[in-house]
């Protein structure tokens, strides 16, 4: 199961997220994704290694090539992670309205 820690973690760099949204769109080669980003090669690699780690993207290779895509393990544990509060926080809301408060208070 991937760590929810470890994901926000490996987000809470902007390139990685630009990968993330690139590889959500589509599966892509590391030179596939260099070409659409404004760092190198060798940083594109790094970067996917972290998020590999998370279980945040996969690859299969394929010929000389690896091709990457997201990891629906990662997203999943994020999601379920978020979801959980969003729960709580919609059965509290629920109650204040049960309660028959307002914005104002009253």
């Amino acid at each position: 199961m991937a760590d929810h820690q470890a994901i926000f973690k490996a987000l809470a760099e902007p390139s990685r997220c630009q990968i993330v949204e690139h590889l959500s769109r589509e599966p892509l080669t590391v030179r596939q994704l260099t070409d659409r980003l404004p760092i190198g090669q060798s940083a594109v690699s790094q970067h996917l290694e972290v998020l590999r780690k998370a279980e945040l993207v996969r690859f299969e290779p394929r010929g000389a090539s690896n091709v990457y895509r997201i990891d629906p393990r990662g997203l999943g544990a994020v999601r379920a992670w978020l979801d959980r509060y969003w729960d709580e926080a919609l059965g509290n809301y629920a109650r204040l309205l049960e309660d028959g408060e307002d914005d104002d208070g009253t």
